[in-house]
């Protein structure tokens, strides 16, 4: 069915042409122009679409302007950019075409930049303004359509900001024109997600790219920079026109821009561009060469969105640099990986724009198919604690809104617990009064705090945390010179043997110009430990003992300093940065913190915890009261009146890492009871799993004194297993499988029922006058006979046959071995005795 207000799309589509064609600058011959009809149609029939275009078809240009010429709204007409430096240059291109400067019918808005007007129809953002807007009015109040450009890369401000419209569009404005616009993109569940609405698709127009690979892999020990500058050297030496080269950050295009120098023909330029630059730097790379020609060294912030012209040739080192948030750490870490293949396509069609082009890899054709097809989506891998923030804000969980990928279960826990943590969400999850003010903050969620707590001071440290680090990675970690690099730039050059970065400070002192302006009132002046501690509150890290500098910190995790480090030595610290590692995190930033400031900021949190505990090392229970902060204790005294059950319970731990040791009658108990056991009788089952698994039942009530190993080696355990068994048990035990044999002399010998059938052994003098086998029930006892000097003679489970039979020359044995002892002829009429005669006799 046509929407309400339905006219003509075909006339839509007319006039939209006939406007543009009308527009001073505009090239009407662009690929994307064959597509505005099917769009426009598809727009005004169904108030949403999914527009597939190349790079190079122009669309980032030319649609907004169309579907302003073609009437589809008379509210302004919204695109989202995910980087700053492409709304910019996509404003300021619409405005030109129009004649006009950005600010007029065509404006943009950026992160501390804004031109726009109440004239303006068209305005270009940055993806996380769209949320601020949505947060601070639902219904989009004079926005008629939103437009997602370059929605293939998956950022979580677009994924965000698509599900909140659709929310919108569903409950509050069915007039809201949607457009997803995509260069690689899998359309269909774009398309799904947003109500299986039509998918345009613009075929463009490239020129062909010719793709060159190495002949042989790189050495795995060859470092990436070298390799691509001379690759970068041989593509200029064979081609002609801008270069483009493709790199994974500023650091790695900073060495190859120092590697190229002397080495490039006379009028070529190197040209950085990475999104952390000044605008007018960025310019200078985009535009085309006034003389010679140009190497652009680029990030992926080249891939889309933007026309860098006169670009012939493309070099691609084969590596993209991507955020991955690790939910166990809590903490998120920049990583370098190989690209993908629709990321590669994107970079090797950059050298197709305007005529054909070249393409050199950094790999060879047989390692490509090993690349992965799309990079991940960043609600997969990135810190989500923005998100969880926003969704609170919205009064939602994850599940409630139409995310094209839903955010890992793990991860956002996590995100929310951190908010909890800051006092943003409640219990609920439900968001504060506090977190709705961080949520007004341009911040994360922990340098929003640090903002809202502790007013205009903390500005500064804000936007230094929310940057990249101003000084060169090999820098001592210390927070506070990165402050002195800030506040006073010439002498921090004069006084130190680093630099730091010229456009990295003045960024950070602009952004900090424009925070103080939104920052919650004056507090109290605190260090910039202090502050980094608001920030930071699960990331103080105490010394551990020992030489190297390793640190546990509050939250639980563990991170490690160099050894030359100026903060190697310091018992307590904030961590502000770490290269993320889940096992062992590398400190990268961090500030040195004392026990005083922590107790000031931290009163509330900190308390005193009792703790009687099995030591490994020590091999005893260690009983100890700690004055703990998280998981980081700051005082710890011996706890001389631990009550006996906690001492018993931490001994059950040692138990379990000493191993239960049978003494020998304890086996034979064992032996017996699992005799009986095997013949149907109802008794505990005491194997060696059975009893290690039931340790506390049985053997708690019985370890009163044992502390140590030493202790547990002297332990009787009997008394504890017999403990196992109720009286009849044992009644029944001692009928069915007695513990001892009384021998003629009156003696209880103990019964051994671990073999294959029960034994004893006893001294054969013991047994003269024994005309009968003993036995056990009807089972025979094996009797192991012994010498005077308790060596086994004879084992025998017939004592009549053995007096009548083997007797005799066991007699003629021994008596001459042991002649003092009695040897009868006849050992049935003989006394039984264990006595030798006197001397002399």
């Amino acid at each position: 069915m046509p929407r309400a207000g339905w006219i003509c799309p075909v006339q839509c589509a007319l006039a939209a042409r006939r406007w543009l064609s009308d527009k001073q600058g505009m090239n009407t011959d662009l690929p994307i122009h064959d597509a505005l009809a099917p769009l426009i149609t598809a727009l005004q029939n169904r108030g949403r679409a999914v527009l597939q275009a190349p790079p190079g078809a122009g669309k980032t240009t030319v649609v907004p302007l169309a579907m302003l010429g073609a009437g589809l709204t008379e509210g302004r007409i919204l695109m989202l950019e995910p980087r700053r430096l492409a709304a910019r240059a996509a404003a300021e291109r619409m405005a030109e075409t129009l004649g006009q400067k950005a600010g007029e019918t065509v404006g943009y808005r950026v992160r501390g930049e804004a031109k726009v007007s109440k004239a303006t129809r068209i305005e270009v953002v940055t993806e996380g303004i769209l949320t601020r807007m949505i947060q601070s009015d639902p219904e989009l109040s004079g926005i008629g359509a939103v437009v997602f450009d370059e929605f293939h890369e998956r950022s979580l401000n677009a994924d965000l900001g698509l599900a909140l419209c659709l929310e919108i569009a569903g409950a509050l404005r069915d007039d809201l024109l949607l457009l997803a616009m995509s260069a690689t993109l899998d359309a269909a569940p774009v398309a799904a997600l947003m109500g299986d609405v039509p998918i345009i698709t613009s075929e463009g127009r490239s020129f062909p790219v010719e793709v060159r690979h190495l002949d042989r892999p790189l050495d795995k020990k060859a470092r990436l920079e070298p390799a691509l500058a001379n690759l970068v050297i041989r593509a200029v030496s064979e081609t002609e026109g801008g270069v483009l080269v493709f790199l994974p950050g500023e650091g790695e295009i900073r060495r190859v821009e120092a590697l190229l120098k002397g080495r490039v023909p006379a009028g070529c330029h190197i040209r950085p561009l990475f999104g952390a630059m000044d605008f007018a730097a960025q310019r200078a790379a985009i535009q085309p060469a006034t003389d010679g020609r140009k190497v652009v060294l680029a990030t992926s912030i080249a891939e889309t969105s933007l026309t860098i012209q006169d670009v012939r040739v493309v070099v691609d080192a084969g590596r993209a640099r991507r955020a991955r948030f690790d939910p166990g750490s809590g903490m998120a870490r920049l990583v370098t990986e190989r690209v993908t293949k629709a990321e590669a396509t994107q970079r090797m069609g950059r050298a197709g724009r305007v005529a054909e082009g070249l393409c050199y890899r950094l790999w060879t054709k047989g390692e490509e198919g090993g690349l992965s097809l799309y990079p991940p989506a960043e609600i997969e891998a990135a810190d989500l604690a923005g998100l969880a923030l926003e969704l609170a804000v919205w009064g939602a969980t994850p599940t409630d809104l139409p995310f094209l990928t839903q955010p890992n279960p793990g991860a956002y826990a996590e995100a929310v617990a951190l908010l909890h943590m800051l006092g943003a969400v409640d219990t609920a999850g439900r968001v504060t009064d506090h977190g709705k003010t961080l949520a007004k903050l341009p911040l994360h969620p922990r340098l929003a705090h640090m903002l809202a707590l502790a007013g205009p001071q903390a500005a500064e440290l804000a936007a230094l945390l929310a940057d990249r680090d101003p000084l060169p990675f090999s820098t001592p970690v210390d927070l506070s010179l990165r402050l002195e690099a800030l506040r006073d730039p010439k002498g921090f050059a004069e006084r130190r043997p680093f630099a730091a970065n010229r456009g990295t400070v003045e960024r950070i002192r602009a952004e900090a110009k424009r925070l103080r302006g939104q920052a919650g009132p004056n507090a109290p002046q605190k260090t910039p430990a202090e502050l980094a501690a608001l920030a930071y509150p699960d990331r103080i890290g105490l010394r551990r003992k020992g030489d190297q500098p390793r640190f546990v910190l509050s939250g639980g995790k563990g991170a490690v300093l160099d050894d030359h480090d100026l903060l190697a030595n310091a018992r307590l610290i904030v961590v502000t940065d770490t290269d993320g590692n889940p096992r062992e995190a590398k400190i990268r930033q961090a500030v040195q913190i004392s026990e005083s400031e922590i107790r000031g900021l931290f009163a509330d949190q900190i308390g005193w915890r009792d703790i009687c505990a099995w030591s490994k090392r020590d091999r005893r229970v260690v009983a100890r009261r700690q004055e703990m902060f998280g998981a980081i204790t700051l005082d710890d005294r011996i706890w001389k009146d631990a009550p006996s059950e906690s001492v018993a319970w931490a001994m059950l731990d040692g138990v379990r890492d000493l191993g239960i040791t049978l003494s020998d009658a304890a086996r034979r108990f064992v032996a017996r009871v699992e005799l009986i056991r095997a013949a149907g009788q109802d008794l505990p089952d005491m194997t060696p799993d059975a009893l290690m698994d039931g340790i506390g039942d049985w053997l708690l009530p019985h370890l009163t004194g044992v502390k140590t190993a030493e202790d547990w080696k002297r332990f009787d355990l009997l008394p504890a297993l017999r403990g196992m068994l109720d009286w009849n048990q044992m009644q029944a035990l001692d009928r069915a499988a007695p513990a001892h044999f009384t021998t003629p002399l009156g003696r209880h010998i103990p019964i051994d029922y671990s073999g294959e059938s029960p034994e004893i052994s006893l001294r054969l003098q013991e047994m003269f006058g024994q005309t009968t086998h003993p036995m056990v029930g009807r089972t025979p006892l094996r009797v192991t006979l012994l010498s005077p000097a308790g060596r086994p003679v004879q084992t025998t489970m017939d004592i009549p046959g053995f007096w009548a039979s083997s007797y005799a020359d066991v007699r003629k044995d021994m008596r001459g071995r042991y002649p003092r002892h009695p040897w009868p002829e006849d050992p049935t009429q003989a006394d039984p005795t264990l006595r030798a005669k006197p001397r002399g006799t």
